[in-house]
């Protein structure tokens, strides 16, 4: 299943965007060609709107006029040249054509990886003496950052069942500050009722943070369902080639104000260069999206009559656990799930498994063009909710797969020469 026919449209347009074809009442497809593409942006001296891209501006020097000029300073926002660490036009129209797919948002600062998006979000928003909250299925370094670095500024946290909205509730302290959510879970694949425990969150004066990078803003459009921060990691669908590292985080005000703040005084900056590639990437995500999130339904289909899998955790699969949310807050997915394999099954098994295909790389990140597979053990970074999830035959061991853009007859054939290699010895 792709991405739904309705389309999440935003409730304003870009105040850096001076493109009419980027109204509200534009599809998804026409904003992501249309995003990002000021004029000025795109011209060469004496002809306005001259290419079709930003140009690639490298440049860590930005000079002034004369010293009047550099007394008087210069607004400290996207558009106005300041110093190459503050970015310049080619990162401006990456961030803007974010902000336009962000329904709500005030604006975008990118990161050099979505963990330094992470760290530098929750720092902005915590103090010593704050508590955040964690969901439980969130992504490991998410916990290690809060485990490790905020712990180290007298930040605690505590972990929290993202299904149990009641006692979510009773969690929330005078000291809570901040939650950390992500739906579905990193490796596990549930689906949170997020419009549920944000208002929980709101009425009690805390900030909800979520981690959309599997849906991104296309298929969950998070400031809409209650969130104050969103971020994702465009290493993954927005690159979708596998050749850049990049994350961004889209806010509300007061919370957007905080995390430039944060990024400047960390010195956190993306090359021009890689914001390039991440806006060519960003004019066919929605295509990809489709066709990925088509082809992983499919494949999961497939699994689920398998004798060796014991369940398939894939949120956009019929009947499959957290449908019923995903279709009511969803508009679409992507190419990443998990399945776990039948009893009986062994580490040795799994690796022939894996081995054995062809088709799917061995390795970590995902979005790109490309499929991999990768086992997973998650029993360990879960300290709530038990794995695996509710199975009485299961071995246990999982696998999560990265759909790309191949045949799925033909991964589906390469998966099924991986189970006959399970068998041997």
């Amino acid at each position: 299943m792709g991405h739904r026919s309705r389309h999440p449209q935003a409730n304003r347009t870009s105040r850096l965007s001076d493109k009419t074809a980027n109204s509200p009442s534009h599809a998804n497809a026409t904003r992501l060609v249309e995003a990002g593409r000021r004029k000025q942006w795109c011209s060469v001296p004496g002809q306005p709107g001259s290419v079709v891209n930003p140009a690639v501006w490298r440049a860590s020097t930005h000079l002034y006029e004369t010293a009047e000029d550099l007394a008087r300073g210069r607004p400290n926002a996207h558009g106005h040249f300041f110093y190459g660490r503050r970015g310049g036009p080619t990162q401006w129209a990456l961030a803007d054509a974010l902000t336009e797919l962000e329904q709500g948002a005030e604006g975008t600062e990118l990161f050099p990886s979505g963990v330094a998006a992470i760290a530098a979000t929750l720092l902005a928003l915590l103090k010593p003496g704050d508590e955040l909250l964690v969901c439980d299925n969130a992504y490991e370094p998410t916990r290690n950052i809060a485990a490790g670095m905020l712990a180290g500024y007298g930040i605690t946290h505590r972990a929290f069942d993202p299904l149990d909205l009641e006692g979510f509730a009773a969690m929330i302290g005078p000291n809570t500050k901040v939650v950390m959510l992500e739906s579905p879970g990193s490796l596990t694949m549930e689906v949170s009722d997020i419009p549920a425990l944000t208002a929980i969150a709101r009425e009690k004066g805390v900030v909800s943070v979520i981690d959309n990078t599997w849906a991104g803003p296309l298929g969950f459009p998070a400031l809409v369902h209650g969130c104050d921060v969103t971020l994702m990691s465009l290493t993954k669908h927005v690159g979708g080639h596998s050749d850049l590292m990049m994350g961004a985080v889209s806010a509300r005000a007061p919370q957007l104000g905080e995390i430039r703040r944060y990024a400047q005084m960390l010195g956190q900056v993306v090359s021009p260069d890689d914001a390039a590639l991440a806006l060519r990437g960003l004019r066919t995500l929605e295509l990809r999206l489709e066709r990925t999130s088509a082809t992983a339904t499919e494949v999961a289909r497939w699994l689920s009559t398998r004798p060796e899998v014991s369940a398939v955790l894939c949120p956009q699969l019929e009947g499959a656990p957290g449908n019923d949310l995903w279709q009511r807050d969803f508009s679409g997915g992507c190419g990443l799930f998990s399945f776990v394999l039948a009893e009986g099954a062994d580490k040795k098994a799994r690796a022939r498994l894996l081995d054995t295909l062809e088709l799917f790389g061995i390795g970590f990140s995902w979005g790109g063009y490309e499929s991999l597979a990768l086992p997973i053990d998650p029993a360990s970074l879960h300290t709530l909710r038990p794995w695996p999830p509710g199975i009485d035959e299961g071995s246990g061991l999982g696998l999560r797969l990265a759909i790309g853009l191949e045949d799925a007859g033909d991964l589906i054939r390469d998966l099924e020469r991986g189970f006959a290699a399970m068998g041997g010895s």
